[in-house]
């Protein structure tokens, strides 16, 4: 059922988008199919995405208290849970919050991953009959990249940019200089740069041996989230200022 379930709400019509997509495009390029089937769903999800990067960002603003709750109440754990709640209450920040955006988002992930494996080696029997299936699929994106085959290039790119939005979103207590603060922000800044470091080194891993239309793929969520981000740090500027 599960199965049924996600194939039917989310891989198929995903899958049929990114056909009508490669079948419209001038030239048939995939990726450039791929580009935009990714364009239109983290438009579609924006707002969530949106809400989970407040939410994420005003944690870290108050990390550094956090970790110094944890501090004082590591031997009593309801103590402790008690005195978080009242934190987060205080600053109006649900820790939950930033949750939803990914549950939600989780189904969607594994379908377009599904999607841009399957794109090449097409998929005849999840087309719908408005869809007509291409005679052949070009996989070569841009004369460059051959989307069925794995790229470097494009797995270090991709772990690049995700250092790059790591970075922007690190807590502010994680860049200030060693000796400057308490032990649970030193704390609190050492977790934040193996993340810094560890995130991206796992990215190009990961994408070193995938087809690399999955690189592609990331590099256009890594890039809208970058410049979510901005946006969202820049509206907060402003509303401060005003």
């Amino acid at each position: 059922m599960i199965s049924y379930l996600f194939n039917t709400f989310f891989y198929q019509p995903l899958f049929n988008g990114l056909i009508f997509l490669y079948n419209i495009v001038p030239g048939h390029d995939m990726g450039i199919s791929i580009i935009i089937l990714t364009i239109l769903i983290r438009l579609i999800i924006w707002p969530l995405t949106g809400k989970g990067i407040k939410n994420q960002r005003a944690l870290s603003k108050i990390q550094p208290q956090i970790d110094e709750v944890k501090r004082k109440f590591k031997d009593n754990k309801e103590g402790q849970a008690k005195a978080l709640m009242a934190l987060y209450s205080e600053n109006k920040i649900s820790p939950f919050a930033g949750l939803l955006p990914i549950i939600i988002q989780l189904p969607i992930i594994f379908a377009l991953w599904r999607v841009f494996l399957n794109s090449v080696n097409l998929d005849l029997n999840s087309l719908y009959s408005f869809v007509p299936a291409p005679v052949a699929v070009q996989s070569v994106f841009l004369g460059l990249f051959d989307l069925s085959q794995r790229s470097v290039v494009l797995a270090i790119i991709s772990g690049v940019l995700l250092y790059l939005q790591t970075k922007m979103i690190m807590p502010s207590y994680a860049k200030v200089p060693e000796g400057k603060s308490s032990g649970s922000s030193d704390f609190g800044r050492m977790m934040a740069k193996q993340m810094l470091y560890l995130g991206p080194i796992i990215s190009i891993v990961v994408f070193w041996s995938l087809p690399a239309a999955l690189p592609l793929y990331w590099i256009v969520v890594t890039l809208s989230t970058i410049l979510q981000q901005y946006l969202n740090q820049n509206n907060g500027r402003e509303i401060n200022k005003n």
